[in-house]
């Protein structure tokens, strides 16, 4: 059988209905977003998009379809998130902070954990809803699976009797606020079970309802871009939750289970890089098109200009194959292999910023100012994708080194679709 990248009727329809409600809603605010005096007002001014994501379904579009959701899968989410990113990032990254908080439920969840975490995002019909994956450390990241229990994930959860005891902070806990401020519906907690274990040991996953008593809402950083992106610091005082919020088990199977939602979200950054840089592209080919800069014919007529759009086109249709490449991957195999879902979050999101660089030296200064350009807010926001969700040095590319290490990693699998999971003790 050949290699096909048609996309199905059914996808092509996706697309076009992610692009037309991209126009319509998000492109209007995209501006007043950015534009907003502070991280707080820029995150209430996406209120109203969010809104209208829950009423064209958008906002469930990942939960599978015995728990109300739509079933898709990660390929057509992509698909949908290359158009949605194309004119604004931050209403789409709040959806996808949704998934990110979601994604342990669906896939490790116990039935009876599915219907009670997931039923009420399904009926939210007006976006109200909002969960957050609560996994990085005030102290950082990069080292949460320090084989030494002094190092790694400090907060902790202690069993008493039936319920665990969460204790701690992270930061960068988007969406953690909620849309009043005071705790979103639920956060999915990275923790470990015992202090004096390593984290192959002692990594856990719980499930903690937003109103549970204990949890405090902190400072909302303001970012350079993505700034209708929320991003508090949330403190988890001796939070108490059921014993059953656990998401599997303790140990190797935690650490699986949110790499994996890592790796779910990598492939769509994927996207969103790729719906970025074409909005960079079409906005330098235009400028070609239709400015002469005081000389006789369009600047497109130059070599050099042409030249370098021809390279930013390249970066782009490269970049949008490889993250559908890692998407079906990633569908096909369950999620099992990570390893082009890792190495799309890494190659697009840096080849977006090389992309948005140049089309800015094409245009010149003017893509410099607010006044004549949408280009430097599509820089802005650009630059935070090497960076957040695992930034590709820290955690991406030591992703794929742990890999290469592995006495029986295949270079072809991930090319010729062999299966092999990225991190053992998944399902």
């Amino acid at each position: 059988m050949p290699i096909d990248f048609e996309l199905s009727e059914e996808q092509r329809q996706l697309q076009i209905n992610a692009r037309q409600f991209a126009e319509q809603v998000l492109a209007p605010v995209a501006e007043t977003i950015d534009r907003s005096p502070d991280a707080w007002t820029a995150f209430t001014a996406s209120r109203e998009a969010f809104r209208e994501f829950g009423r064209a379904g958008f906002t469930k579009v990942f939960i599978p379809t015995e728990f109300g959701g739509a079933g898709l899968s990660l390929l057509d989410l992509a698909i949908a998130t290359e158009e949605l990113a194309r004119f604004d990032v931050n209403v789409p990254t709040t959806l996808l902070g949704n998934g990110l908080a979601l994604y342990p439920i669906i896939h490790y969840g116990t039935p009876e954990q599915r219907e009670r975490f997931l039923r009420p995002f399904s009926d939210d019909t007006e976006g109200e809803l909002l969960g957050a994956l609560a996994f990085t450390e005030v102290e950082g990241g990069a080292n949460f699976d320090s084989a030494d229990p002094k190092g790694g994930i400090q907060t902790i959860a202690r069993l008493e009797g039936d319920e665990w005891v969460i204790t701690g902070e992270k930061h960068y806990t988007t969406n953690g606020t909620g849309w009043n401020r005071t705790g979103c519906h639920l956060y999915t907690v990275v923790c470990r079970i015992d202090d004096a274990l390593p984290a192959n040991e002692g990594l856990a996953v719980i499930v903690v309802e937003g109103d549970r008593p204990g949890i405090v809402v902190g400072d909302v950083y303001d970012k350079l871009g993505h700034r209708g992106v929320i991003s508090p610091r949330i403190e988890f005082d001796h939070v108490r939750v059921p014993v059953d919020n656990l998401i599997g088990q303790p140990g190797v199977q935690a650490k699986a289970i949110f790499i994996e939602a890592f790796s779910w979200t990598g492939a769509l950054i994927g996207a969103a890089s790729v719906g970025t840089m074409r909005a960079a592209f079409e906005h330098a080919l235009d400028f070609g098109r239709t400015e002469k800069r005081l000389g006789t014919a369009p600047v497109i007529d130059h070599q050099n200009f042409g030249f370098m759009l021809a390279d930013a086109k390249m970066r782009i249709e490269a970049s949008r194959y490889l993250t559908w490449k890692a998407c079906h991957q990633f569908d096909r195999t369950g999620g099992r292999d990570q390893e082009l879902a890792i190495a799309a979050k890494i190659h697009c999101s840096e080849a977006a910023t090389s992309v948005v660089w140049d089309c800015m030296r094409l245009v010149g200064i003017a893509s410099y100012t607010k006044n004549f350009s949408p280009l430097e807010r599509i820089m802005r926001d650009t630059m935070a994708f090497p960076l957040y969700d695992g930034g590709n040095l820290g955690i991406r590319r030591r992703q794929l080194h742990d890999l290469f290490r592995e006495a029986d990693y295949d270079p072809l699998g991930a090319a010729f679709g062999v299966e092999k999971a990225a991190i053992d003790g998944g399902r």
